[in-house]
């Protein structure tokens, strides 16, 4: 009987596109493969680490009851300076059915990844609460409020790293495989049905945002700009960012396998579409370690 092939698996951040990440996982074990540690950023931490404690069939199964409704009433939503979504709620709600223990107690070693604005530095979660760890890993700045300890502020781990491929030591006889949900995909596009055009929850939190805290885009604009509101701008913006740090970390930390979501799919808050994102995970993941058989 062959030996199970030793992964490393590295999950990156994206928003909603991170349901990928489980179809992903699925793939992997159905087809010999051993996930011997779990490192991820911000989603890729959330699916990576509810993973690693043993509830990844409980989390996809709730993950796929969700419609947006049930997603905008777990946005708790704040007038706070720092952020508009205090990102609580939704982990107060997991921790209901899903009771995990300490990061060191993992039967898979895990890391998250966040950022420490005070220090500049990333900051790795490796033991500890897991719920803290996620939440300060998810933290968009200008998003999610950010997780404050002491003088260090905890954001996004994907302002510093989208795809943390330096944390993972491979040894030989391993292989890492890197999930990036960045993948290339045109921003002034003409809006195609069903997966570009904002979907019902988008444009509630658009809305929102209009209401409390932007002011609208000048309607003088002659550029296809124009065509985008001042949030897609911020979102895209923070996205270019994490692009060229991506292309970075591939670069110098090359993965045996490198598995690319495309943005085009989904945007980061469309948490209602969990079914077709999970399938499309599987589907790139078995494109993927085909064309490495």
């Amino acid at each position: 009987m062959n030996e199970k092939k030793k992964v490393h698996l590295v999950l990156g951040s994206g928003g909603a596109r991170g349901f990928a990440h489980m179809g992903v996982i699925d793939v992997l074990e159905e087809h010999g493969y051993e996930i011997i540690s779990v490192t991820g950023c911000s989603m890729g931490a959330v699916v990576g680490g509810i993973y690693a404690a043993g509830f990844h069939e409980a989390y996809k199964n709730w993950a796929l009851e969700l419609t947006k409704s049930k997603v905008f009433s777990l946005l708790d939503f704040t007038l706070g300076k720092h952020g508009f979504v205090k990102g609580e709620r939704i982990f107060e709600v997991l921790s209901q059915f899903i009771d995990v223990p300490k990061i060191q107690d993992f039967k898979i070693p895990f890391t998250a990844v966040a950022a420490d604005m005070h220090t500049k530095k990333e900051v790795w979660f490796q033991e500890g609460d897991l719920y803290r760890a996620l939440r300060a890993s998810i933290a968009i700045p200008g998003i999610f409020t950010p997780v404050i300890d002491g003088e260090h502020v905890l954001v996004d781990g994907g302002v510093l790293n989208p795809l943390p491929l330096n944390v993972v030591k491979k040894q030989e006889g391993e292989m890492v495989i890197a999930v990036d949900l960045n993948g290339d995909s045109p921003f002034f596009v003409a809006p195609e049905k069903n997966n570009t055009e904002d979907s019902v929850l988008l444009k509630g939190i658009k809305d929102w945002l209009a209401l409390n805290w932007l002011s609208p885009v000048s309607e003088d604009l002659t550029t296809l700009a124009s065509t985008k509101s001042l949030t897609d701008i911020l979102f895209y913006s923070y996205e270019m960012t994490q692009d060229k740090v991506t292309e970075m970390m591939i670069e110098k930390y090359r993965p045996d396998v490198l598995i690319e979501i495309p943005k085009s799919i989904s945007s980061i808050f469309e948490f209602d579409r969990a079914k077709e994102l999970i399938e499309f995970g599987r589907e790139a993941c078995l494109k993927a370690i085909g064309q490495k058989k």
